[in-house]
């Protein structure tokens, strides 16, 4: 046919439609048939030709039945009164002796999606339940699902149901599967299908009669069911056991999941079968298929919240490829930080340190990757300075790819406190010295200033000059008041005797009140079971996970511990606030309106000379102004307590006057395990600090 404009071409259609000679030519007829297909899937508008459609349909030649009954269910909305002529038609060819023409007339019955045309299906699809046919069968079961979903508010057919349930010991799998998805679809409302101890088992036993996808539904409608005995429990277990190891990942995934539910009051069954699709899952991460990876990362991430070394001995299949996107790679990242331990915790950094030195057309991601990596590493060796030397090793080249400004201060961090480990410290902190003019950050600068002062103390000959330069510029230059007043105070440090500055300079590398981080506690299967096999998972961002709100911060146990464990990529601290054991609070208010306004970094300075360590505080010029710090206190009978603390000024208040300068800062602080007069001491020492520096700041 020429190239005609779509009015004229639907007018040639019907032409050709409706033409004798075509009528009887059984070819030319399916062809134009065809090409009226063609041009309804290009967008042109054919539902005019409904009718001369609808008499195409009496044809002995099943693809042109296929063909018609594609462009009815498109347009019988369109057309509802013309729907009806198709109806006898499709009612004739329920009685047709070739199997394939009734199940083809049943699906494209119940497809309709006509509420008009009900009455008239509802007898065919009755039928079609006990036709000897299993194709039949099986269209003629989802075929009352449709009609169900066609009108959800009707009333349901109990004689319908118990047909359904009389099917499902069908011969036919196909049929059971889909009288059981039917069944799920009629009776939601009432809470599904009804799944008793011998329908049950019958599904078990025939489970490995069914597709994948036939198991995997099988799988999840057997939830519905708790066994009634203990016995009876493991004898479902054993028959589960080899659907858990199985090659396909999705009747893995659903066995696992029923295997969680089963046991929700049997935690060690639960971890047992945790270990048991370990094999599995790590399959899965080799799949070709880069969804199905990802899928099984995600899912390895659940389990890893209940079996932390879980996948230990395999963290080399969590490595980065090449190739791989930005998404896969962020995703095995997060997995291999939770892998750490002390026997792999060299070669997981250097592959980080190779992570944060590739070109990459990912060039954002790759800025993210080694800032996490390097304030990580300082980090680790701040409560493992054991694990100093093998951060050491993977310092080379970081600066190259730090964009922003905490990865730079963690860097310069290291520097100064390991920098006699480092072969190339001096020479990287010149790199930071030449371009102080040009850094816009205030933190790294006194960073770079206190680094520099550092490094100076362990290897001062190839220090000095830099040194000098670095004062130089940053007392007589510079032009903000932090870093000028910190570079005189160490010029008049190191007018003080190269001892003096040491004492002062070089404190500890670690916190000996902490003990080795051994990273969240396990989490019971029971908090992350419903969402296993479920798109939750897949859900999270990968960039930044956030954690839910059952997840505890990381523990700490005494160094003499005998634990291995580092699977956490930061120093988080006890939130005594998630703690079910008792603790005590104490909130004050301080008279110290100057605090807020002098250097957040001097008052860390001041507080760490007492032992109490900054956590975390708000920018400069931020209301309301807030501090968190913490320490550990000597008890009063024995042993110690951890204190939390968090200072706040809001700055202004509104009285009737108008706006005015507040003049206190709150003070609050969380004690566990409790202790009135530890608590007390520690009040007023802070007081004392924050009085004295207020009173340096005026």
């Amino acid at each position: 046919m020429p190239y005609l404009g779509n009015e004229e071409a639907v007018r040639e259609l019907r032409r050709a439609l409706s033409n004798p000679n075509v009528q009887s030519d059984q070819l030319r007829y399916r062809n134009t048939v065809l090409k009226v297909i063609r041009a309804m899937s290009q967008g042109v508008d054919v539902s005019g030709l409904f009718s001369e459609m609808v008499k195409a349909c009496a044809s002995v030649d099943i693809v042109q039945k296929k063909l018609v009954y594609v462009f009815l269910c498109s347009y019988a909305t369109l057309n509802p009164e013309l729907s009806l002529l198709v109806i006898n038609t499709l009612r004739k060819d329920c009685q047709d002796p070739n199997p394939m023409v009734r199940s083809l007339a049943l699906r494209n019955m119940s497809n309709l999606r006509l509420p008009s045309l009900v009455e008239y299906v509802e007898k065919p699809l009755t039928a079609g339940l006990r036709d000897r046919a299993a194709c039949v069968r099986r269209v003629a079961v989802l075929g009352w699902a449709k009609l169900h979903n066609l009108q959800p508010n009707s009333e349901i057919d109990a004689a319908v149901v118990n047909e359904l349930y009389s099917l499902l010991r069908d011969p036919d799998p196909v049929v059971m599967v889909n009288c059981l998805r039917a069944l799920e679809e009629i009776l939601k409302e009432e809470g599904g299908v009804a799944i008793n101890k011998p329908i049950a088992h019958h599904l078990l036993n025939r489970l490995k009669e069914t597709d994948v996808w036939g198991q995997c539904e099988v799988l999840r409608i057997l939830q519905h069911y708790r066994p009634q005995s203990e016995e009876e429990l493991f004898d479902i277990l054993s028959l589960l056991d080899a659907s858990l190891v199985s090659h396909q990942p999705t009747v893995m995934a659903a066995t696992l999941s029923l295997f969680l539910h089963l046991c929700s009051g049997l935690p060690p069954v639960c971890l047992a079968a945790l270990e048991r699709a370990r094999g599995p899952l790590l399959a899965a991460c080799g799949s070709v298929s880069r969804e199905m990876r990802f899928t099984a990362l995600c899912h390895i991430q659940l389990l890893l919240r209940s079996l932390p070394g879980l996948m230990g001995a395999h963290y080399k299949r969590f490595f980065c490829g090449y190739a791989e996107p930005a998404y896969m790679k962020q995703r095995k990242m997060q997995v291999l930080v939770e892998l750490v331990n002390d026997d792999n915790v060299g070669l997981i950094l250097d592959e980080l340190k190779g992570y944060c030195t590739d070109v990459n057309a990912e060039t954002a991601q790759a800025a993210v990757s080694a800032i996490a990596v390097v304030q990580t590493m300082r980090d680790l060796v701040w409560v493992c300075p054991q694990n100093s030397h093998t951060v050491c090793l993977a310092l080379e080249a970081c600066e190259e790819t730090l964009q922003d400004s905490q990865g730079r201060q963690a860097l310069l961090w290291l520097l100064g406190m390991y920098g006699e480990q480092v072969a190339g410290a001096p020479y990287t902190l010149e790199v930071f010295i030449d371009g102080v003019r040009s850094e816009a950050s205030v933190g790294v600068k006194m960073e770079l200033l206190t680094s520099a002062c550092r490094l100076f103390l362990c290897r001062p000959a190839e220090m000095q000059d830099m040194l000098g330069r670095l004062l130089h510029y940053c007392i007589e230059e510079e032009t903000d008041t932090c870093v000028h007043d910190q570079a005189r105070l160490y010029y008049r440090l190191l007018h003080c005797g190269i001892e003096e500055t040491r004492k002062i300079l070089l404190g500890r590398r670690s916190d000996p009140s902490l003990g080795v981080l051994i990273g969240r506690p396990a989490e019971p299967v029971s908090q992350w079971a419903p969402y296993f096999n479920t798109l939750e998972p897949l859900r999270q961002d990968g960039a930044a996970e956030a954690e839910p709100a059952s997840r505890e911060s990381p523990r700490c146990v005494p160094c003499e511990a005998k634990t291995k464990r580092i699977t956490s990529r930061s120093l988080l601290l006890l939130d005594a606030g998630r703690r079910e054991e008792e603790h005590l609070c104490l909130e004050e208010l301080i008279r110290s309106a100057v605090v807020p306004l002098c250097s957040p970094h001097n008052l860390q300075a001041a507080l760490q000379l007492l032992n109490i360590q900054m956590l975390a505080f708000t920018p400069p010029h931020t209301l309301p102004w807030r501090v968190y710090l913490y320490t550990h206190t000597q008890r009063a009978h024995a042993g110690h307590t951890l204190v939390l603390g968090e200072l706040l000024w809001p700055g202004e208040t509104q009285k009737e006057g108008g706006a005015e300068p507040e003049e206190e800062v709150r003070v609050t602080l969380r004690q566990q395990p409790p202790d009135d007069e530890a608590l007390k001491g520690f009040f007023s020492i802070l007081t004392t600090v924050l009085q004295t520096v207020s009173s340096q700041g005026e």
